[in-house]
């Protein structure tokens, strides 16, 4: 079986990668937030811009920036579009 080398992201590179670009991030409580990503800190506390929040399905409202505590985070995932 041949070796294959993987190139395998670290939680902080995909933060990286994502800084001025859009992402979701999905945090508990059912609620949703999607906007750019402006910047990030070692607990993945994270600075949105331009934010649209989503709970329960049922879009909540556009904030110009807001701070998500990263202990309340569940996921963040990079746009495909950027």
């Amino acid at each position: 079986m041949a070796n294959k080398t993987a190139y395998v992201s670290k939680p902080m590179d995909v933060l990286k990668n994502s800084l001025e670009k859009n992402i979701m991030v999905d945090v508990k409580g059912n609620r949703t937030y999607s906007g750019t990503l402006e910047g990030y800190d070692i607990y993945m506390n994270v600075v949105l811009s331009n934010v649209s929040e989503t709970i329960n399905g049922e879009n909540k409202g556009v904030f110009e920036k807001m701070l998500v505590r990263g202990d309340n985070i569940i996921f963040v995932s990079p746009s495909r579009s950027d």
